[in-house]
């Protein structure tokens, strides 16, 4: 991905965590002392971060050299090493942290979305990330996804019409909803996809009749609904199922024949991998 639409935000976690300096590393390290460091892998893991790791080494440092061993996406095994990089000491130690904090978290989320992709092998089903995603971070949250091996929902509120209950209950109804958004669309010139989530057979039937939509969300709806939506809808819609999809659940979901099954746990709960930058 292209980090530098992100630069100011690295900026700024640099600026948050440096103040007015690193007087630990200006205390006792030597300003022109040079030094090296590895990323060691506590943990097996899915590596995502090591192309940002460049990147922050280069946007935020000075006379820093860095070498990968390792490509984002790949398996890596506890006592692997990622990356190599050197340099002065004192630059060394000032990132340290803010480049762990940012492959710590994405790794983790890339671990985490293998999982789940290796799930529902065998089925035509898609495991989609939703907008639960940590302010600031979506871009790489969602890149660390796909890294993993499951797939992007709409990016943001621009990118995609996503009629919710709440779209749908404001608007005076389904029908209203989707009328409205075909106007507005109309009037915009906007060419974006729509979908809809319905919570029951009865929204799922006025969504069949109205039409003109690109996708069905069937929210909350229990296995033996989801195969009888899926009946029903034959083909005519691309179908997501989304709400309360467990790891235990997500399987027979995907059995049901459903396009994709959103699941925000992708990005929002999420147990950080172990990686340790070590001088050597």
């Amino acid at each position: 991905m292209n980090f530098s639409l992100l630069n100011e935000h690295f900026k700024a976690a640099l600026a948050e965590d440096l103040g007015d300096g690193d007087h630990s590393s200006l205390a006792c390290i030597p300003a022109t002392a040079e030094g090296r460091a590895h990323l060691l892998v506590k943990e097996d893991c899915v590596l995502a971060g090591i192309s940002l790791a460049e990147h922050l080494f280069d946007l935020l440092g000075k006379n820093l050299r860095f070498e990968a061993k390792m490509s984002d996406g790949d398996f890596a095994k506890q006592g692997d090493i990622a990356f190599v990089v050197e340099g002065p000491s004192t630059q060394l130690l000032t990132l340290e942290r803010l480049v762990l904090n940012y492959m710590q978290r994405l790794s983790g989320i890339a671990t985490q979305a293998n999982r789940y992709a290796q799930m529902v092998e065998g089925t035509k089903t898609k495991v989609l990330d939703t907008r639960k995603t940590t302010p600031g971070l979506r871009l790489l949250e969602k890149w660390a996804v796909s890294l993993g091996g499951c797939y992007n929902h709409r990016i943001g509120l621009y990118d995609m019409i996503m009629l919710k209950d709440n779209h749908i209950d404001f608007a005076g109804g389904i029908e209203a909803a989707i009328h409205k958004t075909k106007e507005y669309l109309l009037k915009t010139n906007k060419k974006l996809s729509i979908e809809v989530e319905v919570r029951n057979f009865e929204e799922l039937e006025t969504v069949l009749r109205v039409g003109g939509i690109q996708r069905i969300m069937l929210d909350n709806f229990n296995i033996e609904d989801t195969l009888k939506a899926v009946e029903i809808i034959d083909g005519r819609f691309e179908i997501e199922s989304s709400g309360g999809i467990t790891k235990e659940t997500l399987y027979e979901y995907a059995k049901c024949g459903v396009d994709y099954i959103s699941v925000g746990a992708l990005t929002h709960q999420i147990k950080s991998v172990d990686l340790s930058l070590k001088a050597f």
